[in-house]
């Protein structure tokens, strides 16, 4: 009998339906050979302290760092997974073959080994590969079945950093609670510190600190309006205005009576490509904008639509489709129905193929998110929400660019100089998918990566040399703080180790290094709130004084540094790619924690963290 272990029963029964394995038993599915069986996500975990070593289970600075000799993993304390494990263990070891076919990512590998090694099996295992959980995707990876050691460096990346975050948060979150916290006594507050909450934690308070201690800069600006336009004066490079209110009302003085000239009209031809398609972190990043959902909420409803057969495997990190989707693409596009009003402009015509979305290069285990092409009907509302952002990005990406025409035109009053800038769209093209007319894609506009558009302001035709009267004006301004981080912004900084970049290359080249992974950081944010180090004030998100606090006290920049963090995360990914030893992570990993632990108990001051009410 061959058995197959997916990661949860509805993913089973999906398999299950392909196979003929169509016979209802208690926790698996029998039939044609097969045994379908599934997890519940994690039914493992690393073992707890006092497990390895009876001393460890009292707190006590004396006993750390506690770093075990070997790692063991044990079951979860649960009687639905007990009672679930044992019908895994009874068909796995009663079996000619398993296929784990677990999540096709790092988390959905760990899973799957670590009960497969709770079983004891012995007999050859198989690795079931897929993006999506159509009939097609399931019986082409059915076809496509690899042995399981082809994935060994994608477990032990994940067994790493299951270790490494062991390591580090057991030890630093016992260090930290007992050198530093108030709380003593039976209720005693615990500071918990994780190797990329931590970190996650330092760039808002940083972001917080710096708006608290921002002293505003008064400026000035001068424009004037000449035939209903409104012109900037042009200032040297680097300066907003005037420095001082006496430069500005010299400035207005110079030209109150002196007529405006045109010196300059320039027209250039631009062309705007269509947005990207969809990683999981621009997904939440546009969600959170767009529609205020939370980072965990858009994962899991995005989740969910593949579940549903409808989008594609979500937990990915690149933007890129490997050239042999190309083929498929026509036919994900016809399962779009109602949609076909939209695509008038490409209908008919082959699908352009753009290096910006078909890139095999850019791929590794999984393609952007986009729809399968089945027809999405059962739907919340929610749902449907996040499903017509992926389906219009999907189908924008074969329209053609943007065009428009930016009008630059200069002007002089005396010795200042003026300048105003338009821009008119010539064929909106892949724009007209977001227009205010379509049902779910009202106020857009083109800031950031919100598609769609409000027009900017064209302007009136100007002749070089057309002189005539204008109206000055002087107006006061002040420079402005940062913004609080939102989750959109706060993904974004993840996503780039603390970097704040709109180029997208830029930023591609950036997530090698960024702090966790894209299916770990809605849960790192969500492990802020319940923690109470950070809450939300409309959609900002405030450092409560506990947080503001603990990163206070943390002077080992290992350990809050979003930008040495994301060494650590490069290095999990340079293990997966078989380019780094997971046994030389482990050891550099142990050693940082001895030398914290070391330097935090030779910490003589009196720092303390007061608790969050």
């Amino acid at each position: 009998m061959i058995v197959c272990i997916a990661e949860k029963p509805s993913v089973g029964r999906d398999i299950a339906h392909v196979l003929g394995a169509n016979q209802q038993h208690d926790g698996y599915m029998e039939g044609n050979g097969y045994q379908v069986t599934w997890t519940f996500g994690h039914l493992c975990e690393l073992k707890e302290p006092h497990e390895y070593n009876p001393l460890w289970k009292s707190w006590s600075l004396a006993q750390l760092p506690m770093i075990p000799t070997r790692f063991g993993i044990k079951l979860k304390t649960d009687k639905g997974v007990e009672k679930q494990f044992k019908t895994i263990e009874r068909l796995m070891l009663g079996a000619e073959r398993i296929i784990n076919c677990g999540d096709a990512g790092q988390e959905g590998e760990l899973i799957q080994r670590w009960v497969i090694q709770m079983t004891g099996a012995k007999c050859p295992v198989q690795r079931l590969w897929i993006s999506s959980l159509t009939e097609e995707a399931i019986r082409e990876g059915f076809q496509n079945l690899k042995d399981q050691s082809e994935y060994q460096s994608l477990y032990e990346a994940g067994l790493s950093r299951a270790i490494g975050d062991w390591t580090l948060g057991m030890n630093a979150t016992r260090l930290y609670t007992l050198k530093y916290c108030t709380n003593t006594g039976r209720d005693k507050q615990v500071l918990s510190i994780g190797r990329v909450q931590t970190p996650t934690l330092a760039l808002i308070v940083k972001r917080q600190q710096e708006i608290e201690n921002f002293v505003p800069v008064p400026y000035w600006v001068l424009t004037t309006k000449y035939r209903d336009v409104v012109f900037s004066a042009v200032m040297e490079e680097g300066d907003r205005g005037y420095k001082t209110r006496e430069e500005g009302e010299a400035a207005l003085d110079a030209v109150r009576e002196l007529p405006f000239t045109v010196t300059k009209v320039e027209k250039k031809k631009g062309t705007e490509a269509p947005p990207r398609l969809f990683d999981l972190t621009s997904l939440q990043v546009e969600c959170n904008k767009k529609y205020g959902f939370s980072a965990d909420l858009t994962l899991q409803l995005i989740q969910s639509l593949y579940e549903k057969k409808y989008t594609t495997y979500p937990r990915v990190d690149t933007t890129f489709l490997s050239d042999d989707i190309y083929p498929k693409c026509p036919q994900i596009m016809n399962g779009l129905r109602d949609y076909f009003h939209l695509m008038e402009r490409i209908k008919g015509k082959p699908l352009a193929k753009s290096k910006k979305v078909f890139d095999s290069s850019k791929v590794t285990d999984h393609h952007a998110i986009i729809p399968t092409g089945v027809y999405a009907q059962a739907m919340t509302e929610v749902e449907k929400k996040v499903y017509d952002l992926v389906a219009r990005r999907f189908i924008g990406v074969f329209f053609p660019d943007c065009t428009f025409d930016t009008t630059t035109v200069l002007g002089e009053v005396g010795k200042i100089r003026f300048k105003a800038t338009g821009k008119h769209i010539t064929d909106p093209a892949w724009k007209i998918l977001w227009e205010k007319d379509n049902p779910q894609s009202s106020n857009l506009s083109t800031s950031g990566e919100t598609e769609g558009g409000v027009e900017e302001k064209s302007l009136p035709a100007f002749t070089k040399g057309e002189s005539g009267p204008h109206t000055p004006e002087l107006a006061e301004k002040q420079t402005t703080p940062p913004k609080p981080y939102t989750e959109a912004t706060l993904l974004r900084a993840m996503e780039t180790a603390g970097k704040f970049v709109d180029n997208e290359e830029l930023r591609d080249a950036l997530k090698e290094n960024g702090i966790g992974r894209p299916s770990t950081r809605a849960a790192i944010i969500e492990t802020l709130f319940r923690r109470r180090y950070i809450r939300k004030e409309k959609k900002n998100l405030i450092a409560t004084p506990t947080g503001v606090e603990l990163i206070g006290i943390i002077h080992e920049e290992l350990l809050k540094s979003a930008e040495l963090t994301g060494i650590w995360e490069r290095k999990l990914r340079q293990i997966e790619h078989r380019e780094y030893e997971a046994k030389q992570f482990i050891d550099e990993l142990k050693q940082m924690v001895t030398e914290i632990v070391s330097t935090v108990l030779a910490d003589n001051s009196t720092r303390k963290v007061s608790e969050t009410p």
